[in-house]
């Protein structure tokens, strides 16, 4: 499976009052977009996007564990040091148009982004997620298998964003171990990236990274 990125800068920026009578700030807007074909030469079906959208509210949102990074990733882990914003909702519209809120965290990251966005930054969103692709009519439609890893990093530079993803995240394909929960490199990938010389050491540790789910 390919990790697949979209970014969208269809976001605001809110504050609103908490019980305790301080203040939180969220980003609300636009998070992710199918049937319409996308400035990458992608389309998500409605179906598909509603059917990833179901299993990542069902498994993280409303679990309160949907987080998003600052930044550019390189993988599909999330890592909780990095973190910066809790997604609170997230519905697909007819439209194709995913409505999100996510609240900014307290997390020194967290507090970047504050600083950013009062600084008068401007930020977008960019969604991670793997599946396979399959052309149809000269675009690359996002095929049924696609699950979501975030709806919403905190990104900024929109052609540095795209040529990282192009050239760095969406190289590479990935397995999900179901015993660990994880998304992995595929091992073919790595093997065929070796050369004869490096064939038995990278054997050795493929083996010794197999071990270690046992």
């Amino acid at each position: 499976m390919k990790l697949i990125s979209e970014m969208t800068s269809e976001v605001e920026y809110l504050t609103e009052s908490t019980k305790d009578g301080k203040s939180a700030k969220y980003i609300h807007g636009v998070f992710m977009q199918a049937i319409k074909e996308n400035r990458n030469g992608r389309s998500y079906p409605l179906a598909t996007m509603k059917n990833a959208v179901s299993k990542y509210v069902t498994e993280k949102v409303s679990k309160g564990c949907a987080y998003g990074e600052l930044n550019h990733p390189s993988g599909p882990q999330i890592d909780l040091e990095r973190a910066c914003i809790i997604i609170n909702s997230l519905d697909v519209q007819e439209s194709g148009q995913v409505i999100g809120k996510a609240r900014i965290t307290e997390t020194p990251v967290g507090q970047i982004v504050r600083g950013l966005i009062e600084s008068g930054a401007c930020l977008g969103v960019s969604s991670r997620g793997l599946g396979s692709l399959k052309e149809v009519n000269g675009i690359n439609e996002v095929q049924q298998d696609f699950r979501l890893v975030t709806a919403a990093d905190v990104v900024a530079d929109p052609s540095a964003h795209e040529a990282y993803v192009q050239g760095v995240m969406e190289g590479v394909d990935w397995l999900y171990n179901e015993n660990t929960g994880e998304w992995v490199e595929d091992q073919k990938k790595i093997l065929q990236t070796k050369t004869i010389q490096q064939i038995q050491e990278a054997k050795l540790f493929l083996f010794n990274k197999f071990l270690k789910t046992l």
